[in-house]
């Protein structure tokens, strides 16, 4: 029997180093990450030192015919750039190289095309890669020829690739349909958690910073967790049992990374707007990641771009099993609270529980109360809404203690005390 294996891509990673001040070298070798996690093979990093991107090619001139010599030399079969080329900048680059051109938003959308298992996540991502390839027909006609599963063609499918940019506008919409459907069921579950009163937090962070390994650590979860990058796309939401009968949802959402493609942001806000609508942020962090300052500025600046204010935050230095030297110094001064973890091998789990009891009871009011039997149907709005600590049935009526949420404590506060 003859087996067949599909030949791996060979790819030359460019990048334009404008001088800001991310670490050009730190985000190619993402870059090769993604490349890696889509099915191709970084073989070269090339860097141009710029102002701005060459509005026509990306880098200058020289640095096109420098490219196209090292694709003859290496036998590289394309070039993945590390920003997000205009249809202009990918169609002269194409024809003054003769490979294939890829940018980082076609590959991280490649990857998001592989990861999606769901229903919404399908169509996320086929949204996102429409919306994306609308405006770049031209610029793509040749690379988007290609045929087979290889690094940039995944998704919508050569047939919706082919057709006119008025079909696919028209699929556009029906797919905002759909999603509109599934916004609206993921509005009347956040309703349905809001009325059961169990508080929620959200899982943040850079991808591949821990936040699946952390909930099945946490709730004992099923989350596939991958040493890879957007190893999982789709949320998950579980509950989390705390001490003193306290218990909140964890919820996993999908995560961040720098140049994060403003059409999967447009495309997953109503995933990534978890972290809008919980009680409380989990902020986890590769701690032995030597560019972890960076994807934290990317994490809080996602943050903000969803409107994500005036949360609490507690920052998860994770992977202290794996760090070595100054790595794991724990440092967020943007964080409530910073504690070290390690949710593979759980280090720090219990401090967090405690972490988060604590928080839960300080957005409560403490009550110590004496009801008579007359009145004990009142204690009810306590166990429904909030805690009993203690209940002890005395002569006169029951004495409890426990915590409610402010909005309650209003209908036991009028309640006479048996002992006034």
């Amino acid at each position: 029997m003859i087996e067949t294996k599909q030949r791996t891509e060979r790819l030359i990673l460019v990048a334009v180093d404008t001088g800001e001040s991310h670490d050009i070298r730190a985000s190619l070798e993402e870059l090769g990450l993604l490349v890696e996690t889509a099915g191709g093979d970084p073989i070269e990093m090339v860097v141009q030192n710029l102002d701005h991107p060459n509005p026509a090619t990306y880098v200058g001139s020289g640095k096109v015919e420098e490219i196209r010599m090292l694709i003859h030399a290496l036998g590289a079969d394309g070039i993945v750039c590390d920003d997000e080329l205009t249809p202009a900048q990918l169609k002269n680059l194409e024809q003054e190289l003769d490979t294939v051109v890829l940018d980082r938003t076609m590959v991280i959308l490649d990857i998001f095309a592989a990861r999606a298992k769901s229903s919404e996540g399908k169509i996320q991502v086929e949204l996102a890669q429409l919306r994306y390839r609308a405006i770049r027909l031209v610029g793509m006609r040749n690379s988007l020829s290609r045929l087979g599963g290889g690094i940039g063609t995944r998704g919508p499918g050569e047939k919706k690739l082919e057709i006119d940019r008025r079909l696919i506008h028209q699929r556009i919409g029906q797919l905002k349909q759909e999603l509109e459907q599934v916004k609206q069921h993921r509005e009347l579950t956040r309703q349905q958690r809001s009325r059961s009163h169990v508080p929620v937090a959200a899982i943040v962070g850079y991808t591949n910073a821990g936040k699946s390994t952390l909930l099945n650590r946490m709730t004992g979860a099923d989350v596939l967790a991958e040493n890879k990058l957007f190893a999982t796309l789709d949320p998950t939401t579980r509950l989390l049992e705390l001490n003193h009968d306290e218990s909140i949802l964890l919820t996993d959402t999908v995560g961040f990374i720098n140049k994060l493609p403003h059409h999967l942001v447009d495309a997953f806000r109503s995933t990534l707007e978890e972290a809008k609508y919980a009680d409380l942020i989990l902020h986890v962090v590769d701690a032995s990641n030597p560019t972890k300052d960076i994807q934290m500025h990317v994490v809080y600046d996602t943050l903000r771009k969803l409107g994500v204010e005036g949360k609490t935050i507690i920052t998860l230095m994770n992977k202290q099993d794996a760090v070595t030297g100054e790595n794991g110094i724990c440092r967020d001064f943007q964080a409530d609270k910073t504690l070290a973890v390690s949710a593979l091998t759980g280090v720090g789990m219990e401090e967090l529980k405690e972490e988060l009891t604590a928080i839960l009871r300080a957005q409560k009011i403490y009550v110590s109360k004496l009801f008579s039997y007359q009145d004990a149907g009142k204690i009810q709005i306590i166990r429904k809404y909030g805690q009993v600590i203690r209940e002890e049935y005395q002569e006169d009526g029951i004495r409890v203690e426990g915590y409610i949420p402010g909005e309650y404590f209003e209908k036991i506060r009028n309640v006479p005390d048996v002992t006034e």
